[in-house]
Order: C-alpha cells, then structure tokens, then sequence
C-alpha cells in the first residue's frame, strides 16, 4: 500500500514525533515550552496529567510523596469496612433462612428454597473457567447471569475475587450492556471497585483490562458515579494513586451534564478529603453549563473552609482555582466578595493571587443582568 506523502516526509514526520524535544509530556507531567513559560508556573505544582494514566497501567504510577501525605491528612482515621459481594449475598441468605424459619410451620417440613446441584456444579465449573480466562468465548451459563432473578447469588457461585483481569474487563461489558442502571450500580460496587481498589493497591498501578472494564463501565455514566466514584469519595480512604487512575476516565470519557452535575453537588456536600478536590477539578474542567444550583453548593462546600485552620493541600486550591477560571461570568458580587475573603484566610503563595486576579478581572452576573438595554424606536 503507497502512502499519500512523500517517504522522505513521513520518515522526517515519524522522527519529529519521536524526537525526546518535541515530546507532548515529558517525566514531569509538563511540556519543555511549560517549564519557560512564566504564565503556566501554576501547572507545574501538580505534575499529573490526567489523560496519560491510561500509558500509565503500563507501569507504576509515580506520585509526589509530599501530595501523598497531604491527602493522607485529611483521610478517614476509623474508614467502614469494604463490603463485596460475598458479605452481601451471607447476608442475604441468613435473612432468608431467619424468615422461612419463622414463617414456616414445623407442620409443614418444607425447607428453604436452594439452588438445584446441577447448577451449583455449573457455575464451579464457570468459575474454574474464569479464573483461568485469557481471551475468546465466554461460557453460556455466565451470559445468562444478568437475566436471573437471583443473578447476585449466581454471581456469587463464580467467585469474583479469583477471575483473571481478562475475565473482568468481559464480565463488566456483559453486566453494563444487559443490566438495569440500579443493579449495575450494585455490580460496580460490590464487584469491580473492590477488585481495581486491590489492584492498585498491590500493584501500584492499574491493569489494563481492568481500566478497560473502569472505561466500559461508564456505558450507564449514573450507575458508574453511584457505583464508583460515589462511594470512593464517602469512603474516605482514596488514595492519590486511585484519583489519578480514575480521575484519567473523567478526563478521556465524555459524560453527560446531568450525571456530572449531580454527582458535584453530591461531592460538595460530602465530608472533605483530598481525593474530592481531585475529582471536582476534573469535572470542572469539562467546562460544563452548570445549573446556578450546583454553582451555589461549589462555592459553599469552599466558603466552609473560612474556619479551617489546617493547611490546606495545594489540589484544593488549584480545585478553586479552576472553579473560578471557569466559571467566574456566572459569580454574584457577593460570591466574588466572599471568595476574596475566603483568600484571606487560605492562601498560596502561587495559586492565590491567580485566583484573585480573576475575580477581579471579570464581570458579576448581577450586574450583567442590570445592564439597560437600549431600545429603538
């Protein structure tokens, strides 16, 4: 097949792609054209780029120890225990068996429902098969899963905690395609965050097939925020590993307004950690038409830390600085004044007066709004 172009100039194309110069992101997460440009210094005090954490499952995920132990600051001391879906459906069964054995008659003898052994021994055998998984067809008996009534038990018989990575990725395609967005939901949490959390954990980065699954996951975007993202931010103990990993699928996805909306106002009601400033940032910079509602819970869940006298990490202010980048047309009088007070009491050295500058380089809404319009005649 003949090229459209000259050899000599995709060969001198291939070489300026490859030359070490003229790299799109150096080690440092910033551009040789950033590290001389005094406007972009506020870039450089968080050398993460989001979009290139999918390159980064590739190897370790590095993160500034300092960053590291800033968040760590403001994590849960006494977290939940992580509930899987194993705790769930033990659960479930002890409840059962507890109600048959008060409603049935010792009259009767009829004992509490069970699955049928054919079955049982069915879904061992899947299990064998998905711990082993590598690529190709799947067993028919697993695709059938999400069509049962009782899918979770099933689900159970196959042993999530040992599927390869492989089997993982096809299992989260199967469930998002087929399931209704609530079970979806209970999918990804009981299921998927446990084994990406332990993942990363283990690894110090992210297999690829599991980010697959993470990124296929997002076909239902209100089951994956209430499912995932949701339920890492109340936990409390997301790590700044786990934000930069699941962090890059906000950056390379497209989400609908609706679902990023609602799940910033549920992060900015939520108790504070660091990995929440991380998450709204992202969020923020998809530059959305934010309903004046969500605008208003943002600037209150910053204003609440008016009386906080902890040293703040530098992700939070460049959370707010990105907040008032964005959105400052659509800022009151009052909001600006309160935010110029709020610098006050929270500053950086870098980030701070950025921030002030562009509060008082742009116009209020209210005043916007008062402006008469001429009318002719």
């Amino acid at each position: 097949m003949e090229w459209p172009w000259p050899k000599r100039n995709r060969t001198t194309c291939l070489q300026r792609s490859m030359s070490p110069n003229t790299q799109e992101h150096s080690e440092s997460g910033t551009t040789r054209h950033d590290r001389t440009h005094p406007k972009n210094k506020i870039t450089m005090l968080v050398s993460y780029h989001f979009k290139d954490a999918a390159e980064e499952t590739g190897g370790e995920v590095d993160v500034d120890p300092e960053d590291e132990k800033a968040i760590e600051m403001f994590m849960n001391k006494n977290p939940p225990l992580r509930r899987t879906l194993a705790d769930i459906i033990m659960e479930k069964i002890t409840e059962k068996q507890t109600e048959v054995g008060t409603v049935m008659s010792e009259a009767s003898g009829r004992a509490a429902p069970q699955l049928d052994p054919r079955v049982l021994e069915v879904y061992r055998g899947v299990s064998k098969v998905l711990s082993k998984y590598r690529s190709g067809k799947l067993p028919k008996a697993f695709k059938i899963i999400p069509a049962l009534s009782n899918w979770e038990q099933v689900l159970y018989l196959t042993e999530p905690e040992t599927w390869t990575a492989a089997a993982m990725y096809q299992a989260t395609r199967i469930f998002s395609s087929n399931l209704k967005e609530r079970m979806a939901q209970r999918f990804y949490n009981l299921v998927l965050l446990p084994r990406i959390r332990d993942d990363i954990a283990e690894f110090k980065r992210l297999n690829f097939h599991l980010y697959s699954a993470l990124k296929k996951a997002l076909f239902k975007p209100g089951a994956w925020f209430k499912g995932i993202l949701l339920p890492l931010c109340e936990s409390g103990t997301c790590t700044l590993r786990e934000a930069i990993v699941i962090g890059s699928i906000i950056t390379r996805c497209s989400i609908p307004v609706l679902h990023s909306s609602a799940a910033m106002l549920k992060i900015a009601e939520m108790e504070y950690n660091g990995a929440n400033s991380i998450f709204l940032r992202l969020l923020l910079d998809k530059k959305y038409a934010l309903p004046f509602r969500v605008l208003d819970a943002l600037l209150a869940h910053f204003l609440t830390f008016r009386a906080d006298r902890r040293t703040l990490p530098v992700l939070w202010h460049q959370s707010l600085l990105t907040l008032v980048q964005r959105y400052k047309a659509d800022l009151s009088s009052e909001q600006k004044e309160a935010l110029l007070e709020l610098l006050k009491c929270q500053t950086h050295a870098q980030i701070s007066p950025e921030i002030r500058r562009e509060l008082q380089s742009a116009e209020s809404r209210d005043l916007e709004d008062a402006t008469p319009v001429m009318t002719v005649d």
